[in-house]
């Protein structure tokens, strides 16, 4: 009787576990850091570290000894007093070099907090945080990219974090105190996250609310087939445009139709600083205004940047790491067509060094009667280029840049070199898998998979093993 009683009795499952809430999901994101340091190896770990702490001290001192304005910093703060004080937002100018504002008023809303604080303190702050950000684009990198094994990831953001430094752009970044690591991880975190997310996109448009530039961004997810995403995104960012106006409606009316036009507020389009094409083009063409030339360029390579990228990313099923092909096209392109982008913009070189590197390991696993030199040669070649610091060693006196031979000028537009050389290897790699693997050259509509890591942030997707698995 017993028997039967229980047979006919409900089955008892387990309940659900409820969902975590908000607050352990922030406990568990906050100790992952913790959790994979103890899972690294211990003794590259250590070596890594000692490495990077080494860096980090010749750096400090380096940094001691060299002009560290971190004007950039003062420009934000003066701007986020403007904001709560009621001042002039686009009227401001600031430091000895009379430096106005140019970020949308959203952008000048984030920066009230820096308000609150001397200047001294948000110098070792600011630089704190910006290492801290450098290790989380590291991180985000190798997600992306899928290498090196994950074990071994806490030991690459170690080494990067503390020798990075030493990027120029990365360099840059810290010494004017700018926000273009914050920026890139905004962006990069979105881009690594499942498509199935309806949040995706929201990153990308906040990004985009506080510099126009990451808007290119929800244009590669829009050709790439992610439409929802890109909506969020353009959604968003319509609500940073929004709540600026409502906060300030005379600043968001004077930016959106009068100050985004006057380029004279940014900066000059010739000096070295400036690593767009456009830059490139004025000093090639010996004009501080390039002009229509510029501008044709810029608009030939987007559409050719953003065909890359498309390309790449639905090239899954041929290339192995193809979403973070596409994601680095798309930077690339972003920084090369904007009219004005200064050398710390290209901080997109640390997933850009992390994909090459990848390449080459890959590469260098091969047995040695089919090995070659080619990913070692373009990922050396270009790590040099973000090292050497060209264009300052190069820069002559004032106007002299729009004098120099072509061929002296090309330390001078050394990133926009460097840049269209990386969207021509992509396009010539992808091609070539594509006819490795009997392909056709052009993806036939509906068909899209994406590339990199098989456990990583869209594995519905299709997404190739990591290359460490390959």
């Amino acid at each position: 009787m017993t028997a039967v009683q229980d047979e006919r009795s409900p089955v008892r499952t387990a309940p659900d576990p409820a969902p975590a809430s908000l607050s352990d999901r922030l406990l568990r994101a906050l100790g992952a850091p913790v959790r994979a340091l103890r899972e690294a190896p211990r003794r590259p770990l250590l070596a890594a570290s000692a490495l990077a702490l080494l860096s980090l001290v010749v750096y400090a001192v380096v940094r001691h000894f060299v002009h560290t304005s971190m004007v950039d910093m003062i420009v934000y703060r003066a701007e986020g007093a403007a904001v709560a004080d009621g001042a002039d937002l686009y009227g401001l100018r600031v430091t000895e070099w009379s430096l106005p504002a140019t970020y949308p008023p959203f952008a000048a809303m984030l920066f009230v907090p820096t308000t609150w604080f001397p200047v001294p303190f948000l110098r070792v702050a600011i630089t704190l945080g910006n290492l801290g950000l450098l290790a989380l684009l590291t991180h985000l990198s190798f997600k992306l990219v899928g290498w090196p094994r994950r074990e071994l990831r806490p030991v690459g953001v170690v080494l990067v974090t503390g020798l990075g430094v030493w990027l120029e752009p990365v360099f840059t970044t810290l010494r004017y105190g700018q926000i273009n690591l914050a920026l890139a991880c905004l962006i990069l975190w979105d881009l690594t996250r499942s498509d199935e997310r309806r949040s995706k996109g929201v990153a990308i448009g906040i990004a985009a609310g506080i510099k126009l530039t990451p808007g290119l961004f929800a244009v590669y997810l829009l050709i790439t087939g992610r439409v929802r995403a890109a909506f969020v995104a353009g959604l968003t960012f319509l609500g940073t445009f929004l709540l600026g106006a409502l906060v300030l409606p005379d600043a968001t009316w004077g930016f959106w139709t009068r100050y985004l036009y006057d380029s004279s507020r940014v900066g000059k389009t010739w000096i070295v600083d400036n690593q767009s094409l456009r830059g490139a083009f004025a000093r090639l063409l010996h004009s501080a205004e390039p002009g229509t030339v510029a501008t044709l360029g810029a608009g030939l390579v987007a559409l050719a940047g953003l065909a890359v990228a498309a390309w790449a990313a639905r090239s899954g099923r041929w290339l192995p790491r193809a979403e973070a092909w596409g994601v680095c096209c798309a930077a690339v392109t972003a920084v090369l067509i904007s009219p004005i982008s200064w050398t710390h913009h290209w901080v997109w070189c640390v997933p850009l060094l992390v994909l090459l590197a990848a390449e080459a390991s890959v590469e260098h696993a091969r047995p040695v009667g089919v090995r070659r030199l080619r990913w070692r040669a373009v990922f050396w070649a270009t790590l040099v280029a973000f090292l050497s610091f060209a264009m300052w060693a190069a820069k002559p006196v004032g106007t002299a840049v729009l004098h120099l031979s072509p061929w002296r000028q090309l330390p001078t537009s050394v990133y926009p070199w460097v840049g269209l050389c990386f969207l021509l290897a992509a396009a010539i790699r992808i091609r070539a898998r594509r006819r490795s693997a009997g392909a056709p050259l052009v993806r036939l509509p509906g068909q899209r998979d994406g590339g990199g890591d098989g456990g990583g942030p869209d594995a519905a997707r299709g997404r190739q093993q990591a290359p460490a698995a390959r």
